[in-house]
């Protein structure tokens, strides 16, 4: 039986690099800790590197964010949107936000069972269904039965 696919928005690797106070937090953490054992093929966005530079190197030193963004790309696979995602993406009238739809082109192209967000809001036009990590985390222990 082929692994699920998922597409980890930046948010639920963010609770992970920095164990910051969010809602989806622990289950942030615990899904991690399923992507490193493999119970899943884990992916993130392009985009998700540099967002996350920029958030992270306004909390820590520069080598520490190196050090973070290496240990993820070993554990997850960076997938990025081709020139005709990018656009359409950028005329996609139905997020308001542009980083978001691009989180759906990348999921698109890894063929993702879900992207996984503390965000579903944001998510409500997806081409593949967005849940949270608590959601995803219910949803990969009923598949292990």
């Amino acid at each position: 039986m082929k692994n699920m696919v998922l597409l980890l928005d930046t948010n639920v690797l963010l609770n992970y690099v920095t164990k910051r106070e969010d809602k989806y937090k622990d289950e942030s953490l615990e899904l991690m800790r399923l992507c490193i054992s493999g119970k899943f093929d884990g992916y993130m966005a392009f985009h998700s590197i540099s967002t996350m530079w920029y958030i992270l190197i306004k909390m820590k030193p520069a080598d520490e964010v190196r050090f973070w963004l290496s240990r993820l790309c070993e554990v997850v696979c960076v997938i990025g949107a081709d020139h005709q995602q990018v656009l359409s993406a950028i005329k996609n009238a139905n997020f308001s936000d542009l980083e978001d739809c691009l989180q759906d082109e990348c999921a698109v192209k890894a063929r993702a069972d879900y992207i996984v967000t503390c965000n579903i809001s944001d998510f409500r036009s997806s081409k593949v269904p967005a849940v949270t990590p608590a959601e995803v985390l219910e949803i990969l222990k009923e598949n292990e039965q």
